[in-house]
């Protein structure tokens, strides 16, 4: 294996990052944020957002159209083996053998890396897998397979883990039990973690800081309680059957939407403004379009 560190200053550092696909859609759009060693960093963003593709690239399995990025200092696209090294990412996807154990996943994984054996059991007892560990992945709930997921990326004990939306698909129990288990990883060491999410609940729950990403910007960095204080103590969310487009434009003709207001899909999120509403907290407004 290469090796894992080099003097730097951040264990996440990225320069007007951009990707656009060979069919011409724009993914990422010149990004920038640098994450500190040991700091839990969030992407928060809708689908679409470019959230995944910014992950692909730092785990060097997206190649850049611009840009840079480097892990502990190791450029992704000059040195990815290095990069590679000293991190571990759980993918969107499942990514897990399902014909093998739950034990064979996480050995075949640790030989692959060049990692010892020796703090599997640790892992499978620390994720709830111990009495499932002999059984096929296939006999596993979907939360059992994301935890399996998890604790697989940390055998090879990396500096940076990069989470893909880790609950995505998984029932509001199951969701906030594996919160807490990727909050006792933050918890036990100085690991960094990089994680996406489309829940704002999540990034405020488990991240220092969170990087807002719009249409493949980002718009919006700060500590989740900085961004959420921006926002305002009423925030008015509409979801809307025909052009949504048209109908922020009536809100702003209106008055009630500022200059803020954005659209995301069928969804308008306008900041309402001052003294619109003569204290209501949940107003209904008609919208024609």
């Amino acid at each position: 294996m290469q090796p894992r560190t080099r003097t730097t200053t951040a264990a996440v550092d990225v320069q007007h990052l951009s990707k656009t696909y060979t069919s011409g859609v724009e993914a990422v759009k010149g990004i920038d944020f640098t994450v500190a060693p040991g700091e839990v960093f969030g992407l928060l963003g809708p689908n679409g957002a470019g959230k995944s593709t910014t992950i692909g690239m730092l785990t060097t399995t997206i190649k850049p159209t611009s840009g840079s990025a480097r892990l502990g200092g190791f450029d992704v696209v000059a040195e990815p083996l290095a990069a590679r090294a000293l991190s571990a990412v759980v993918f969107q996807e499942a990514t897990v053998d399902r014909a093998l154990t739950g034990r064979r996943n996480m050995e075949i994984h640790a030989r692959l890396w060049g990692a010892s054996g020796s703090r599997i059991g640790e892992l499978l007892t620390a994720f709830g897998l111990a009495e499932e560990a002999d059984r096929p992945v296939q006999s596993y709930s979907g939360g059992q397979r994301r935890r399996l997921e998890i604790a697989r990326a940390l055998v090879s004990e990396p500096s940076v883990l990069f989470l893909d939306e880790p609950t995505v698909g998984l029932d509001p129990r199951i969701r906030f039990e594996l919160l807490d288990l990727i909050a006792g990883i933050r918890e036990r060491g100085d690991m960094t973690i990089v994680l996406t999410t489309h829940y704002l609940d999540e990034a405020e729950r488990l991240c220092d800081r969170v990087a807002i990403v719009h249409e493949g910007r980002i718009v919006a960095l700060g500590g989740p309680d900085a961004l959420l204080a921006r926002l305002g103590r009423e925030i008015l969310e509409l979801r809307v059957v025909d052009d949504p487009r048209e109908a922020l434009r009536a809100l702003q003709a209106a008055r009630v939407a500022g200059a803020d207001a954005f659209v995301i899909g069928s969804t308008i999120t306008p900041r309402p403004r001052k003294n619109v509403f003569s204290g209501t907290r949940r107003p209904t407004v008609p919208i024609a379009t």
